[in-house]
């Protein structure tokens, strides 16, 4: 599984540009545009196309050769295969047979953006292209509309505006990083937020390959809204009565009702105390 370069071909690595020139055969994601960086360090394998649309039965044929004695090669048009782009069918086939699989790393648009986003990079969740079918969309933004992690995304200059656009309006304003042309001669990288991104793109254009990168969802203020919500939703009595009827002793149930509301237990006892006065 080799790493291509997503625009400078400077960073094509030395491993890389062996591992090509010693394999059988390189199967390519384009291969007329994997010929062009083929040219470029003069490597002379043969190549077959390994795409979107035939990765299914092309891996049974690829599957074959290796098990076969060849030694194969995937590439995609530019990045780390698998990636939002072929190669993990091709994996799981090869691994299933106990064919050796070998990474061979390079580029990647998404780690690239996260970590010259000024995002957090701690903990980070990948989710390409949101899904092009309405429903499975509209599951994938619920999910991010409370994820807490950095969310990295990619998008298409044509589609750019009104995924903007959703996002504004499924997870509100949000601090977030857009990254554009990654390593390429207009590479640019703008930390902004969701409402302006939007309201720029609205004046401006879009070209180019994009890279989003959000802020997750504070998981302080999920909490506090949590909390919030169970205050204004349930009476101290009645939340203390739904544990206590699961057989939960009324000590430990205090403690319970104190976590779920944001209270201290002491807090808890003093209320309900002044709840029973008043009855």
């Amino acid at each position: 599984m080799v790493a291509t370069p997503i625009g400078n071909l400077e960073d094509m690595t030395l491993r890389a540009v062996r591992i090509l020139s010693e394999v059988d055969l390189i199967a390519a994601e384009d291969t007329r545009g994997s010929i062009k960086l083929l040219n470029h360090f003069q490597i002379h394998t043969p190549m077959t196309s390994y795409h979107e649309y035939n990765k299914t039965a092309k891996a049974k044929s690829l599957t074959e050769a290796l098990l076969g004695g060849k030694n194969i090669a995937c590439v995609t048009d530019a990045g780390t295969p698998g990636i939002s782009d072929p190669g993990e069918e091709l994996v799981k086939m090869a691994l299933d047979h106990g064919i050796k699989v070998v990474p061979v790393p390079g580029a990647c648009a998404a780690v690239n953006a996260l970590i010259c986003s000024g995002q957090g990079t701690r903990r980070f969740c990948f989710e390409a292209f949101l899904p092009p079918e309405k429903k499975e969309r509209e599951a994938v933004l619920e999910e991010l509309v409370k994820e807490t992690r950095t969310i990295v995304l990619y998008e298409a200059p044509h589609r750019l505006k009104k995924t903007l656009d959703l996002l504004l309006e499924r997870l509100g304003d949000r601090d977030m990083t857009i990254c554009r042309e990654l390593t390429k001669k207009h590479e640019e990288i703008r930390k902004t937020t969701l409402a302006k991104a939007a309201a720029y793109y609205q004046k401006q254009e879009p070209r180019g390959e994009y890279v989003l990168v959000i802020a997750g969802q504070d998981r302080r203020e999920l909490i506090r809204k949590k909390q919030e919500t169970i205050r204004d939703s349930i009476s101290l009595a009645d939340h203390m009565k739904q544990y206590t009827d699961t057989g939960m002793d009324r000590k430990e149930a205090m403690k319970a009702v104190a976590k779920d509301r944001g209270l201290l237990k002491r807090d808890v006892y003093r209320m309900l105390l002044e709840e029973e006065a008043q009855t």
